[in-house]
């Protein structure tokens, strides 16, 4: 079990004049731009898109994840279901393009476009938590030295933060069947976004 830093620790404690900050991602706000290259030759950039209801954007670990192989492969079937609802999806990487382009065909994604190179910049300015490789994962693939931990987001159509999940961890995921399902409900009953309060100071000042 891996404790707490301490001033001698080995590489990957950060200490408070070399952390860089994570930004949350606030509901009803704009997120911040977004732009990625694709593994079918292109770049994908959210202001570029305009879909029906929502963006999805899934960011995952990358090529040594094996949660991430059966995540994504579980969102490459269940791309149908979101286009009746009108969500576009894109799920991408602070990996590499070889590595990339090695998941989208070994992990058999045919449909889900796959963007690869998120600059760690931009990964903290969406709020996601970043680690430090340790070696080789059970499939037998190296981690990178520095990689983004996962996150899903729903973006609006006007660019606004409607969902956001960040995690540390690799583990327990949101589910896509439960995220179809709300976004079912939520178009449904015209659920507005929530966690959207910035300061709870001046909300209960005004009360």
């Amino acid at each position: 079990m891996l404790g707490i830093c301490e001033p001698a620790a080995a590489v990957g404690c950060l200490w408070e004049n070399q952390m860089t900050q994570i930004t949350p991602l606030f509901p009803r706000q704009a997120a911040p731009e977004l732009e990625v290259k694709t593994t079918d030759g292109g770049t994908w950039r959210l202001s570029d898109q305009s879909p029906e209801n929502f963006t999805m954007v899934v960011i995952y670990r990358g090529l040594h994840c094996p949660i991430c192989s059966r995540y994504l492969k579980d969102l490459d079937n269940k791309l149908g279901q979101f286009a009746e609802v009108g969500v576009e999806v894109i799920a991408l990487s602070s990996d590499s393009e070889e590595r990339a382009q090695t998941a989208k065909t070994d992990w058999d994604l045919p449909n889900l476009t796959i963007g690869y190179g998120l600059d760690l910049d931009t990964a903290r300015k969406w709020g996601l938590y970043i680690s430090a490789g340790i070696g080789k994962t059970s499939i037998g693939v190296e981690e990178p030295e520095l990689f983004s931990e996962p996150g899903l987001f729903l973006i609006q159509p006007d660019g606004a933060v409607y969902f956001g999940s960040v995690q540390t961890m690799p583990f327990a995921r949101p589910a896509f069947a439960e995220i179809l399902g709300a976004t079912k409900f939520v178009l449904e009953r015209g659920y507005p976004a929530r966690g959207e309060v910035t300061d709870h100071t001046v909300s209960q000042a005004a009360e």
